[in-house]
């Protein structure tokens, strides 16, 4: 048996190898076909994937937490999920190709059904590895997901390149989703070892539903509330400008979802653990805490000051209105991984009725924000969002503090050093690109090149702590191996 040091640095190895790999492979293809496509198209794909974020909270229903979380878990349990999820799914689907015409008329796009309707399959494909894919998080076989994820990830943006190449136009981005769920689902289903039968338990159903139903209403919000900006943009603006934010997002969360899925998918099930023992939680959460950040800080200050080479090195001219953009959405993602961590505690502890309050309280503050995009404009949309960022972690913070003693101003105090390391490598790379006068592409390579070092040199000479521990996991499992 594994220590709990031991499955910490193999899961976090694996979910390391599997988002680094997958957006690698992403950030290539998104490159490609970046130059091949323009805003409009990326903006039509944008329009559907609002309806499909919300269908998938429905499809999902807060089982996996539920699943991960509970102590002991039968094959009925499973079965369960995977009947319900499947059903729902196909429900969905269903709704989606009723009502694609409308989707279609709102928009304004008549090309818009059809995408639809295709794009809705993948709710039914996704459905039936979700059992799967849960079954082998709890477990922590983190290898399995990153081979899958890997593969999806591959051969999806290889056949999305050909058909772009080949003047598909939009559809290279439809296929590239279908393909990318087929893929998926292949590889999970080789294996996963979980026996599905087609048995539905009502207790079992009621059991998990009443920790999922409060996540399903929290994550619920969440998708509308994350949507809604696109959905203003999409109605209110163009389809070309839904495309250039998407683009600003999607580069956005390179970084910052990444970080957060790599912490996310192994802190669960090692918190759960250890759930009864506060102490030993609080300890561990404090070093998940402060190691995050120092990585999102970097990379975050870092994208920001690099961004106009960035996007006109990367994907060219066409995408120059991106970049305020991104600029600006990368102050949003500084502070969605720590806000997920602090949620985080709040799951494994059992307190999804605290979850969903607070998801409650924060939409009520959102609200404000839509106004501003709709009457002020996306730049204007983009300083709220970032100002309800630092409320909803606060509020985050706060609450679940309280429960392992560990109150916001302590969280801001461990953070501080790397948000300083973070914030002198981002102005110095700025400055860089500010005065240096070069090829995009060029001066973007030495500002990467710049960050990195002064990154290394700051933590190796004031022994940042958490730059250690990080440093001391990389040559545990790699550099020894």
């Amino acid at each position: 048996m594994k220590s709990l040091r031991q499955q910490t640095i193999s899961g976090l190895s694996w979910s390391f190898v599997d988002k680094f790999f997958s957006q690698a492979i992403q950030f290539i293809t998104g490159i490609i076909l970046a130059r091949l496509l323009t805003p409009h198209e990326y903006g039509l794909t944008g329009m559907v994937a609002i309806f499909l974020a919300i269908s998938n909270v429905f499809i999902t229903s807060g089982f996996s937490e539920a699943l991960v979380r509970a102590t002991e878990i039968s094959s009925k349990d499973y079965s369960t999920v995977f009947i319900f999820n499947f059903v729902i799914s196909g429900l969905c689907f269903l709704l989606l190709v009723l009502f694609s015409k409308n989707i279609s008329v709102f928009f304004n796009e008549p090309s818009l059904s059809t995408i639809t309707i295709f794009l809705s399959t993948t709710l039914i494909i996704n459905s039936l590895g979700f059992v799967q894919r849960t079954f082998l998080w709890k477990k922590m076989h983190f290898k399995a997901l990153t081979i899958s994820s890997i593969s999806a990830t591959f051969i999806s943006g290889i056949i999305a390149i050909f058909l772009a190449i080949n003047n598909y136009g939009v559809w290279s981005l439809v296929w590239k989703t279908i393909v990318s769920s087929i893929v998926g689902l292949i590889v999970v289903n080789i294996f996963s070892t979980i026996k599905i039968k087609f048995e539905f338990n009502k207790d079992s159903f009621k059991e998990l539903f009443g920790f999922g139903s409060k996540l399903l209403l929290s994550q619920l919000l969440n998708q509308i509330f994350i949507n809604i900006y696109s959905l203003v943009i999409a109605k209110f603006f163009s389809a070309k400008e839904l495309g250039l934010y998407s683009r600003a997002d999607q580069y956005k969360n390179l970084p910052s979802r990444t970080i957060n899925d790599v912490i996310q998918s192994v802190s669960f099930p090692l918190l759960a653990k250890i759930k009864d023992d506060k102490v030993k939680l609080k300890s561990a959460y404090k070093r998940l805490i402060r190691s995050t950040m120092l990585i999102t800080f970097v990379l975050m200050f870092g994208m920001a000051a690099t961004a106009d080479n960035l996007i006109i090195g990367l994907i060219g001219e066409k995408w120059r209105e991106t970049i305020p953009y991104l600029q600006l959405l990368c102050f949003v993602g500084i502070f969605y991984p720590i806000s997920a961590l602090n949620l985080n505690i709040l799951n494994v502890l059992g307190r999804s009725d605290i979850f969903l309050k607070l998801e409650l309280i924060k939409k009520i503050i959102i609200i404000p924000t839509i106004f501003f995009g709709i009457y002020l404009g996306i730049v204007a949309m983009i300083l709220g969002i970032i100002l309800t960022s630092i409320i909803a972690y606060y509020l985050n913070s706060h609450f679940s503090g309280k429960f392992i003693d560990y109150p916001f101003s302590e969280q801001v105090i461990d953070i501080l050093p790397a948000f300083s390391i973070g914030i002198l490598t981002g102005i110095s790379v700025f400055l860089t690109g500010y005065f240096l006068k070069l090829q995009p592409l060029i001066l973007l390579f030495l500002q990467i090149i710049q960050g990195f070092t002064i990154f290394y040199f700051i933590s190796e000479l004031f022994k940042q702590k958490d730059y250690l521990y990080i440093k001391n996991i990389v040559i545990e499992k790699f550099i020894k191996r």
